[in-house]
């Protein structure tokens, strides 16, 4: 059982895709499983709300010739492996070695993989093992022995390559498998439309409790005004009567002890419908029909497929029995119960049943009605949720096609299949044609609502979507903003999907170097986590700790210690002091602690990280390479240069089989070694180390990193009497 796990998934890959590991991990872990899965049954146990934590440190793993004892202790206490593939992945002795000893525990299935460049499987064809991506392990099963067979064993992939998955679907397929659910479940334009339809569903209960009956039963029941408008004139207006009743009576409260608050909520009055529809309209099967249908629809959109498929298909079952199979009554239960069993992922029951639909409707209202329109929009769903996606492209274009014709340019149906239309060539890898299309439903959607609306806010984030997936950050910000902006009035301040929003909108800007914007993102995502999950939780650690980065690298250091001291602290009692975030914790704080003169908290702390890292990986992983170079710039600071300078030889040995200087951690160890020999008076071999470390500096992910090592090779050249070239390197 998934509880039975320290770690949700422990992520291997080489050094070379650290920037993918380190998405992953922050993707993975800032997730939030959609409330109506959570808790239930999958061949993995419960589904969890979260899933976290994922084993990885802010540093990477690579390769080495032995696991560490904890660090085997960590893959065992690992539910799944996550290996990042790719032609350095391939080449990675750790990276094999890791997924060796997670087969080696019978878990072989529950390996998946996160495909990023190279071609699996290509080391079987003579001149192509260099593109190889898939490490030796995980291209061979494992017998009974622990040792690797000659049988060829087939890895679950996502695959982000380019014109692949896009980074959002390459997520939800590792999710899906691992969590044992659904793909479609997760699909990320599901999840925006079940909420947008929970917010409409939501807004239109309330304004029926203070206005008029007449209005919320006209609001229930206009979606089937078309189709009764073909009924007998006497049976129209008996139904109309009849449901009017039904619908003003669940909206009466009678007694305030039914309502579970001062007003009653939306899942109630649904509730409380199903339970009368059966008894009190017995004798009256088209009214009973009728009502079956619309109250099953409208659980489909709260995400409550369980409650929905009875009623559809009883109602489906009654209009049969009333109008035969050929009749449009049949065919809207046929396209209803066609898209609510997509949403279970029963995919082939769903195209049978939205065929058979879009059969009758042809044949009865013509190829260029609303209701075919209708169909083959809910059947391309299908198709997506399968992967076909060339097969839906014909089908949204038609349409897109018939309603045009019937509605003209400024519809929000139009609207709507043209964003379809753009989610398809992006499905497909054609970000250039997806934004295109877009860009033009986003804006019909503002005509239509120019203040606002769930419809709108979904479009923006289209946008923002396929401007990300063509690497154009800084492009999809504006609309990511204006996104939330809105969906903040929808959600109201507090809401979990806010937050994950926000941390991602925060990590996409820290990473392109804006940092006033992602501290802002940051702050309001932190005060949203405190607010519904308490003051001290391992999501608001976090978020305190990626505050605290781009808080240091704006300059104000003291601030960015103390935050992250704080959630260096909260992460001990949460989650103990044998774990990687706090023994990153405490790396990252020692050195900044060097800035301030906090040496003595410092060298405590390093010494701690090191104890741990050691204990966890082994002598020789690049974590505790990394964490050796954070002792050597502290023993710097305390002008304790010979063992500085044996600290940061230690380091630059473990990363030189794996790393050059051009990586950032070769370069930081080379760069304090640099250091030590300027201070044992060795100038020549500092001035060759710092130099060589320089530009490796830029990649660093800790702040300030680069601007040290100039204000070293400046303080070098100061000590050697050389001005001229000091003055290069001080801060303009």
């Amino acid at each position: 059982m998934a509880d039975s796990y320290r770690y949700r998934a422990f992520i291997s890959y080489s050094h070379r895709d650290e920037a993918w590991a380190s998405w992953l991990h922050k993707s993975l872990e800032t997730y939030r499983v959609p409330r109506r899965m959570v808790g239930t049954d999958s061949p993995f146990g419960k589904v969890p709300s979260r899933f976290a934590p994922i084993f990885r440190d802010r540093d990477e793993l690579a390769s080495a010739t032995s696991l560490g004892e904890t660090l085997t202790r960590a893959l065992e206490e690992s539910q799944f492996q996550i290996v990042i593939c790719s032609p350095a992945a391939a080449k990675s002795h750790w990276v094999n070695e890791e997924i060796l000893t997670f087969k080696r525990l019978g878990r072989e299935g529950r390996i998946f993989c996160l495909l990023v460049s190279g071609e699996p499987g290509s080391s079987l064809v003579p001149g192509m093992a260099d593109h190889e991506a898939f490490p030796p392990a995980l291209l061979y099963a494992i017998g009974p022995d622990g040792q690797l067979t000659s049988e060829r064993s087939e890895p679950i992939a996502a695959d982000i390559r380019p014109h692949k998955d896009s980074k959002q679907d390459a997520r939800l397929k590792l999710l899906a498998g691992m969590l044992g659910v659904g793909l479609d479940t997760l699909k990320r334009r599901e999840l925006q439309r079940r909420r947008r339809l929970l917010a409409v569903m939501l807004t239109a209960t309330t304004v029926g409790m203070v206005i008029t009956s007449t209005l919320a039963v006209t609001a229930w029941l206009a979606r089937n005004e078309a189709e009764r408008e073909r009924a007998r004139a006497q049976e129209e207006a008996e139904t109309a009567r009849q449901t009017t009743r039904f619908m003003v009576d669940l909206f009466k409260v009678s007694d305030p002890s039914e309502a579970l608050g001062n007003s009653i909520t939306a899942r109630e009055i649904l509730d409380k419908g199903a339970a009368r529809i059966q008894t009190e309209l017995a004798g009256q099967p088209a009214i009973q029909a009728t009502l079956m249908d619309t109250m099953g629809t409208v659980y489909t959109s709260l995400g409550l497929y369980k409650q929905a498929l009875p009623l559809i298909r009883e109602s489906l079952a009654k209009r049969r029995a009333l109008y035969g199979p050929q009749h449009l009554e049949v065919a809207e239960s046929l396209t209803n119960l066609g898209a609510t069993l997509a949403r279970t992922s029963d995919y082939a029951d769903a195209e049978r049943e939205l065929r058979q639909a879009l059969d009758i409707r042809r044949r009865l209202s013509g190829n260029q009605s609303e209701e075919v329109a209708a169909t083959l929009s809910e059947l391309a769903e299908v198709m997506a949720y399968k992967g076909e996606y060339d097969k839906g492209a014909p089908m949204i274009e038609e349409a897109l096609s018939i309603r045009r014709r019937l509605y003209g340019e400024d519809h929000a149906l139009v609207a709507e299949s043209i964003a379809a239309l753009g989610l398809n060539y992006g499905d497909r890898g054609d970000f250039k044609q997806a934004e295109k299309y877009l860009r033009e439903a986003m804006n019909t959607q503002r005509k239509l609502h120019p203040q606002g609306h769930p419809a709108l806010a979904e479009s923006i984030s289209n946008v923002a979507w396929t401007l990300m997936s063509q690497d154009k950050p800084a492009e999809a910000e504006p609309f990511y903003r204006e996104a939330l902006e809105m969906q903040r009035k929808l959600l109201g301040d507090a809401h979990p999907d806010l937050a994950a929003a926000l941390h991602n909108l925060g990590f996409a800007r820290e990473a392109r170097g804006d940092y006033r914007g992602a501290q802002a993102a940051y702050l309001e995502a932190l005060k949203m986590n405190r607010q519904m999950l308490g003051e001290r939780h391992p999501d608001v650690a976090r978020m305190m700790s990626n505050l605290a980065f781009v808080v240091y690298a704006e300059g104000r250091r003291t601030e960015a210690i103390d935050l992250q001291r704080t959630a260096l602290q909260m992460r001990r009692e949460l989650l103990g002091n044998e774990h990687p975030e706090v023994a990153s914790g405490a790396a990252n704080l020692a050195y900044w602690l060097i800035d301030t003169g906090g040496l003595k908290e410092a060298e405590e702390l390093v010494n701690e990280s090191l104890a741990t890292r050691r204990r966890m990986l082994g002598e020789k992983h690049p974590s505790v390479a990394t964490t050796l170079t954070v002792r050597a710039n502290v023993e710097v600071a305390q002008k304790r240069f010979k063992e500085a300078e044996t600290d940061a030889i230690a380091a630059e040995a473990i990363l030189s089989p794996d790393f050059d200087a051009s990586q950032w951690q070769m370069a930081m160890a080379q760069n304090v070694h640099g250091a030590a020999a300027a201070g044992l008076g060795r100038f020549e071999e500092a001035e060759m180390l710092l130099l060589k470390s320089l530009p490796g500096l830029k990649g660093a992910p800790i702040p300030r990193v680069e601007v040290k090592g100039r204000q070293r090779l400046a303080a070098l050249y100061s000590s050697w009497g050389k001005p001229e070239l000091a003055a290069r390197y001080l801060p303009q």
